[in-house]
């Protein structure tokens, strides 16, 4: 069946790059297009979480190509209309299941041909239901609200005046635009379109790049899923929960961009195609070798030949620097040693790579945008990271009690290109985690993935209250009684539960994000802990616990963990009527650098819970 597709012109100056909205006008006759039973990305889908069904129809429905770029779009779009109605958009009213007549679609179609558009999405089938979701960070103008109103339409105004309507709040899916009297479906490309003449009107610049970075997103999640499709996930629970994060940072515009190139170039490398692979090893000539800290676990990996040292090397950022890296190698600076003979893993951060065998963490240089930033181990980093370390050590043993850090060793590279050949050596998991315990990856909590303990607790509100006591004390204590402002979003978070799936310990990593005051005023070291642990982390899993066991409120028991830590800045925040979210659709847009977090105000649940 063929679909009209109207071209709206957004702009007269038709010398800019993105000028059009794709409009899908609604069957005539019809209140809006049609629904589907649970589309990917609402919240209605968390209601087919967790049925199960025949495997093998499963699979094969979600690897059919008109599924995959049905599933595409939809999981592309909860994202990127996140950040559009949280930083620019202003709310109107919700409107009801049952909407009025719309007008008839205009029947005035301009000559040009538009993009094909995906069908609508089919429900979602159970098995990858169970694994989508969302990386770190949430709205808490979304959480603030009751579930009652999360299956009605919200209609939001744009900064150009015009009407937005969506359905759901945490995950908005199903966009529509009004035009002409109508309401108009947006496919991801339309929407795409629709932010870009948004952002123009409201900044008065433009960014020819970060369009395509959102389309080159949504092709990196087709690719995904066909992926996915194709592939065995790990049976281990924690590589399953660190490769689960298929959707990615919840509110961010390009979230799975992985530097536009091809998908055969970084999918051997994609942890949430399941991937696996072993590391390249590298001679690096003595005479060469720049490092700090404790790197003697880099020498256990192989044998280098004499006069050279042993460097590990990503294969995917070997290829990315591989013209950089081309004297060094002819000039004997560098030699190929082969590769290990065991495989790594890629956790969350896609750069930092895990090997079960000797139980140890390697980070590396990756030359491409991931989210906001470049993933390369930069020299300021670098330099200060044992002095961050340290201190995130000092500040995690103090406190007592279970909660871990996953120290940053030391780093290894080559003076010639310190940043590109750079690896950094994390503790493994074996030392740190208690015994009997099972560490999982706090993001891939909240995404979903099989035998994920938040969905399968026959307990929530208990389950809840162990939760944050595992997660908020020692993050609180290593700001109030050392100075150490951890990274404490999803993915920089561990949590290990016991044989019940009851949460018994936090284990933190990655140094590169710590803060130390006083480097850091207190006031901005605060609002990072803030956003990081309250906004980005803990209003996410409460989301999907309360999607997951629906009648949950989980905010009273957050207000209570809290309030036992007599520091003034809690107290504060339990009196707050915002909390600080972070503006990545415009720090992107203006092109700001990565570090340079701008906040606005968001409802805050925690106040009078």
């Amino acid at each position: 069946m063929t679909t009209a597709i109207l071209i709206v012109s957004a702009r007269k100056n038709r010398r800019e790059r993105v000028e059009r909205v794709v409009l899908i006008p609604p069957p005539a006759g019809s209140a809006s297009p049609a629904e589907p039973d649970a589309a990917p990305g609402s919240d209605a889908s968390a209601d087919v979480t967790g049925r199960r069904a025949d495997a093998t129809g499963r699979r094969a429905d979600a690897a059919a190509p008109g599924a995959i770029a049905a599933r595409a779009d939809a999981l592309a779009t909860a994202p990127l209309l996140n950040c559009l109605l949280r930083e620019v958009a202003e709310p109107e009213a919700a409107e009801p299941e049952a909407a009025e007549p719309e007008a008839a679609a205009p029947e005035a179609v301009e000559p040009e041909v538009a993009e094909p558009v995906a069908a609508e999405p089919e429900a979602v089938e159970p098995e990858m239901a169970e694994r989508q979701g969302h990386e770190p960070e949430v709205a808490v103008r979304q959480m603030a609200e009751p579930r009652s109103r999360r299956g009605a339409r919200q209609v939001h105004r744009l900064p150009s005046g015009r009407l937005l309507r969506v359905r759901g709040t945490r995950r908005p899916a199903e966009p529509e635009v009004r035009a002409d009297g109508a309401w108009h479906r947006l496919d991801h490309r339309g929407l795409v379109d629709l932010v870009a003449t948004e952002l123009r009107h409201h900044t008065g610049l433009a960014n020819p790049e970060l369009p395509a970075e959102m389309l080159d997103s949504r092709d990196a999640v087709a690719a995904l899923l066909a992926a996915r499709a194709r592939a065995t996930p790990p049976e281990d629970p924690y590589l399953r929960s660190e490769q689960s994060l298929l959707t990615g940072h919840p509110h961010h515009p390009a979230p799975k961009t992985r530097g536009g190139g091809p998908p055969g170039g970084w999918l051997p490398y994609a942890p949430e195609a399941y991937a696996r692979f072993p590391l390249v090893l590298l001679g690096l000539r003595e005479d060469t070798v720049v490092e700090d800290g404790d790197t003697a676990a880099l020498d256990a990996l192989g044998e280098a030949p004499p006069g050279y040292r042993l460097l590990p090397a990503h294969p995917w950022q070997l290829d990315l620097a591989r013209t950089a890296l081309a004297p060094a190698f002819a000039d004997g600076r560098l030699v190929r040693l082969g590769t290990t003979p065991f495989d790594t893993w890629p956790t969350a951060a896609v750069r930092t790579l895990y090997a079960p065998g000797p139980d140890l963490f390697l980070k590396f240089s990756l030359d491409v945008r991931i989210t906001n930033d470049i993933r390369r181990l930069w020299r300021h980093d670098l330099l200060r990271l044992r002095r961050t370390d340290a201190a995130a050590t000092r500040a995690l043993a103090a406190v007592g009690g279970p909660a871990a850090w996953l120290s940053d060793r030391g780093y290894r590279t080559a003076g010639f290109a310190f940043e590109e050949l750079a690896v950094v050596v994390r503790d493994g998991l074996h030392t740190h985690v208690t015994p009997g315990a099972t560490p999982l990856l706090a993001a891939g909590l909240v995404e979903g993935f099989e035998g994920s303990p938040l969905a399968g607790t026959a307990d929530p509100a208990h389950w809840w209250e162990a939760y944050l006591a595992a997660v908020v004390p020692p993050a609180l204590a290593a700001f109030a009684d050392h100075g150490v402002v951890l990274e404490a979003h999803l993915q920089n978070t561990l949590v290990a539960v016991d044989s019940a799936g009851r949460p018994v310990q936090a284990l933190f990593r990655d140094a590169e994000g710590v803060k130390l005051l006083p480097g850091t005023e207190r006031a901005a070291g605060w609002e990072r802990l803030v956003y990081c642990l309250v906004v980005n982390h803990l209003t996410e899993v409460a989301a999907a616990l309360a999607d997951h066991h629906p009648g949950l409120d989980p905010w009273p028991a957050a207000r209570r963990e809290l309030a036992r830590h007599d520091l003034p800045e809690v107290h504060a925040l339990l009196a707050a009527p915002t909390l600080p979210g972070k503006t990545n659709l415009l720090l992107r847009w203006t092109g700001a650098d990565g570090a340079e977090a701008r906040y606005l105000p968001l409802p805050n649940p925690l106040a009078g819970s």
